[in-house]
């Protein structure tokens, strides 16, 4: 990645507010106690705990690029307010418009005009998301009919959908959010200027590669990239998010992980998350196989998928178990995922563990 864009530093809690919900309502992507995330959901009464395990299928972090735009201070209460200013009907648009582009924009916003949606809808949307993963070289699972249709009736209703997602997240915000951002504002802070120091030494390739713990990128798009908007996230952490913010494909914005390896996602944990995720990773003769294989040279799920004899969804659940232990290097290109042993992660992983022996 031969390019030197503007880089703009961002701290805010408002950013973990949304995807703290993704991680909430998918806590095994992101290696999260089921029991616990559960819990904090149960906190919430029930009308807005169901409506946001409906507007999940959406994913909060389509919020992002609208959150990047929006001028002033990121703190979750001021953005909270800054949403509340935008009449209920504009609401869903609004924080989309800087997120949706092309078929996508044009087929929800004439589910939101018509005020209902078509199984040719159902249709075309699957379509779009199965041509997009195929694009980006997306391992996930399909989205099912079901999910297809509960985005395109959330899109039905725009008004409902801007009173209730308020509401919502207002009760969120109150329930759980207040006190979290009070506890996780300083490492955000810390690792925000801890980045900060690595740009003035590292070219950027190998900035994102270290504060993705392992995320690298190889796409033509990003060399005519002008701005990267750096933001560091606790909850999201070990997992990024990279890309365009904006029309023209010119700014960027870059969520890595803000959590320093000896805090947990949960509250009074005293075994290190990150311990305790790559225990798990290595406790399994298959992953001990495949790091042994990374070790040697860089392979794709495919060509794991045929050295281990397993189907290819099975290698790529234990490939994600790795990578939230940080274990190996992930290329994203536009030909797919490319897999390498992470070693330094794998020596730092030795010394946590001695150090929780120790009771360092």
């Amino acid at each position: 990645m031969d390019i030197s864009p503007q880089l703009t530093w961002e701290v805010g809690t408002a950013y973990d507010l949304f995807i703290s919900l993704d991680v909430l309502h998918d806590p095994e992507r992101f290696g999260l106690r089921g029991n616990w995330a559960a819990g904090v959901r149960s906190r919430l009464p029930g009308e807005q705990r169901e409506f946001l395990q409906e507007s999940s299928k959406l994913h909060h972090v389509w919020v992002l690029p609208w959150l990047i735009h929006l001028p002033g201070a990121k703190d979750s209460s001021t953005v909270l307010d800054r949403l509340a200013e935008i009449p209920a009907h504009r609401r869903l648009q609004d924080i989309s418009d800087c997120h949706l582009e092309g078929d996508f924009k044009s087929l929800l916003y004439q589910v939101s005009a018509r005020g209902h949606w078509q199984e040719t809808d159902r249709q075309q949307l699957s379509q779009l998301y199965a041509e997009q993963n195929r694009r980006e070289g997306k391992s996930k699972k399909k989205i099912s009919d079901e999910e297809v249709g509960t985005i395109l009736q959330l899109w039905a209703e725009p008004e409902q959908f801007g009173v209730k997602y308020l509401v919502a997240l207002q009760a969120y915000y109150e329930v759980f959010f207040r006190e979290e951002e009070e506890r996780i504002m300083p490492a955000l802070i810390q690792s925000a200027a801890q980045a900060r120091a690595l740009a003035e030494t590292l070219p950027l390739a190998e900035l994102l590669d270290r504060l993705s713990q392992g995320l690298r990128f190889d796409y033509e798009d990003v060399t005519a990239v002008q701005e990267v908007v750096m933001v560091p996230s606790f909850w999201t952490t070990p997992l990024s998010y990279f890309g365009p913010i904006g029309q023209g494909h010119m700014k960027w914005a870059f969520l890595f992980g803000g959590r320093p390896n000896d805090m947990s996602l949960v509250p009074g944990e005293v075994v290190p998350e990150l311990l305790y995720q790559t225990l798990k990773a290595l406790a399994d003769p298959t992953r001990l196989r495949i790091l042994k294989y990374l070790a040697e040279e860089p392979l794709t799920p495919a060509e794991l998928a045929r050295r281990l004899r397993l189907r290819p969804p099975t290698v790529i659940h234990h490939l994600d178990a790795l990578r939230l232990a940080r274990l190996v290097h992930v290329t994203l290109s536009p030909q797919g995922r490319r897999y390498a042993a992470r070693q330094e992660a794998i020596d730092a992983s030795c010394d946590l563990l001695h150090q929780f022996l120790r009771g360092e």
